[in-house]
């Protein structure tokens, strides 16, 4: 009598679910076809060997299935000179490749880089996959089964003055937490700085979240600088985001606030110096503790802790240095540019010396 209700319960978990939409697998909701990217920038993997891309040119979010879910018990990855080496892939030189961003699959380990093979406006988006043995080769993207939503209000191009033009800037960063697509970036609204959650599988992405901070080190309130890098992280019992902006200011943002055409006021719990871009944020644990590691492009890579991060209170006055949650410099990580997770002992960096990139695994520290 047990195995039946057992058996008799399963059969209808699967009818509910068939019933209710919901894929056994994320990629069941993807088709092949040509996915038509305009650029490519941020990456972020969700499960299943899903890899979504943002493409701020085409104002489009696009899920990729990558058909790379072997598990792998990988402990490395080295490309010594990877600009050079996608380069000669793709028949160019290393002046005209740009590597925008790094996400690792959790699962094979292998690693995806976002390329523009060319600088100008019309340069081609590139998906460049390396193994852990330091393979290279380019994922297909005429046939290739995928998913894709458009932003319907990002930010309008521009050309000339700071900052060159600003388009590149409609998607700054992703993250992917309980089938939402987090995607923070700059909207057309008078308040231009925006996160939204979009859920996967894709219908339609909304007006987002309009995001206002005060910026210590700049002794003002902010509504139109983009968040640089985020991820979502518990912050006590709160799940959200933390995001961080240029000149580096460390914000909380509830996930519970993100709301569709409506403006929150994020909780800056952190100055980690001006004159600063935040690259990447990656969170692991070590010896029973919690930390965030930051790449940036002045005070090289920052760790923090995690742990009662609820516990700062807001920074509310001018601060010219640095200030709230402290911080210290790794010493052994220089030039990082990219980073991201390879399992819970290891990250895999990209850094630059000079105008060689080189990508490797190095222990977290």
């Amino acid at each position: 009598m047990a195995t039946f209700r057992i058996t008799i319960c399963a059969v209808l978990a699967l009818a509910l679910t068939a019933s209710a939409g919901v894929p056994a697998e994320l990629t069941d909701s993807l088709k092949p076809g040509k996915a038509d990217l305009k650029s490519a920038g941020a990456l972020a993997f969700g499960a299943d060997g899903v890899l979504f891309v943002g493409d701020s040119i085409g104002g489009m979010i696009y899920a990729l299935d990558t058909q790379d879910k072997t598990a792998s018990q990988a402990t490395a990855v080295e490309v010594a000179g990877l600009n050079d080496k996608i380069a000669a892939m793709l028949g160019t030189t290393a002046a005209q490749v740009t590597v925008n961003d790094v996400a690792v699959n959790p699962a094979s380990k292998k690693t995806y880089v976002s390329v523009s093979r060319g600088t100008a406006a019309d340069a081609t988006p590139v998906i460049v996959r390396i193994d852990t043995t330091g393979k290279l080769d380019a994922l297909a993207l005429d046939n290739v089964k995928h998913a894709s939503v458009a932003l319907p209000n990002p930010v309008n191009a521009s050309t000339g003055g700071r900052g060159g033009n600003r388009r590149l800037q409609a998607i700054t960063d992703l993250a992917f937490l309980d089938n939402r697509v987090f995607v923070a970036g700059l909207s057309n609204e008078e308040f231009s700085s925006t996160m939204r959650a979009i859920p996967f599988p894709f219908t339609q992405a909304d007006k987002g979240t309009n995001v206002e901070i005060w910026h210590a080190s700049h002794n003002a309130f902010e509504t139109n600088s983009p968040i640089r890098t985020f991820l979502p992280y518990k912050v006590g019992s709160e799940q959200s985001i933390l995001a961080s902006y240029t000149c580096t200011p460390l914000v909380q943002i509830p996930l519970s606030s993100l709301k569709a055409g409506s403006k929150v006021m994020g909780k800056t719990i952190a100055e980690f110096g001006a004159g600063n871009n935040p690259l990447d944020m990656i969170a692991y644990t070590k010896e029973g503790k919690n930390f965030i590691l930051m790449s940036n492009d002045r005070h090289g890579v920052l760790k923090f802790s995690a742990d009662g991060l609820d516990k700062f209170q807001a920074l509310t006055t001018s601060i010219p240095g640095k200030g709230g949650v402290p911080a210290e410099t790794i010493a052994s990580l220089t030039g990082v540019v990219q980073l991201d997770q390879f399992d819970a002992q290891r990250a895999v960096v990209l850094t630059r010396t000079g105008t060689t990139l080189d990508l490797k695994t190095v222990a977290l520290p």
